[in-house]
């Protein structure tokens, strides 16, 4: 992990754009975008590093592989 990105080295307006400039390509795609940049809200809160946030969404895709696959929206 970059330090320059750890939350204690970063304002909440730098940690959006991290996460924004992050997402780019992803942000014009309404079916999944929200999901998405949410997974990544207690960063920009303060409250989780940036890969606590990727650790915890792999391991609900992960349980989630066990379940049964949903329909999505997204193209992608």
């Amino acid at each position: 992990m970059r330090e320059d990105y750890l939350i204690t080295n970063t304002t909440r307006a730098q940690r959006e754009r991290i996460v924004e400039e992050s997402l780019g390509m992803y942000a014009g795609c309404d079916g999944c975008a929200s999901g998405i940049a949410e997974m990544y809200q207690p960063y920009i809160d303060g409250k989780m590093e940036l890969s606590e946030c990727t650790m915890s969404f792999n391991a609900r895709y992960v349980k989630d592989m066990d379940m049964e696959v949903r329909g999505g929206s997204c193209p992608m």
